[in-house]
């Protein structure tokens, strides 16, 4: 069975069980079929969702998302994607300064050619100096 599967299936077991619900498939079954409003998931679809063996199409995550009051992405993927995104966008409102940024608008005001050409250049130069990407917490010293 697929790994990511199998997380979906422990993920559903637990917001289930937050939810105050036992995570056994008649119930997944009654309680999401009262919930959804196309064609009803059958004893044996939902046994699957809960066993890891497929996973439910995006207009049924949100349903039981919805139900079970669990952020779909999060019902889906876990929270740990979500927390390595935030930490991204947290290294990049706490990293850059005000001249980085100034780079970037100017960058991004630039035609779209004129926008390759610079990405090849800062591509070609990170190459050269094998510089490779800080890690998460990492403190640089390279000053440009």
């Amino acid at each position: 069975m697929d790994d990511t599967k199998k997380k979906f299936a422990k993920r559903l077991s637990e917001a289930m069980k937050s939810a105050g619900y036992e995570p056994l498939p008649a119930v997944l079954e009654r309680e999401f079929n009262q919930r959804y409003w196309g064609k009803g998931m059958t004893l044996h679809g939902v046994r699957r969702w809960l066993r890891g063996e497929t996973l439910p199409t995006q207009d049924k995550l949100l349903a039981l998302a919805e139900w079970l009051r669990v952020p779909p992405q999060q019902l889906r993927y876990g929270i740990e994607v979500d927390q390595r995104i935030q930490q991204q966008r947290k290294r990049w409102d706490e990293e850059i300064g005000y001249q980085e940024r100034e780079i970037f608008e100017a960058f991004l005001q630039l035609p779209v050619p004129q926008r390759k050409v610079i990405r090849e250049v800062i591509l070609a130069f990170s190459r050269a100096y094998a510089l490779p990407l800080p890690r998460e917490g990492e403190q640089t010293d390279r000053n440009l």
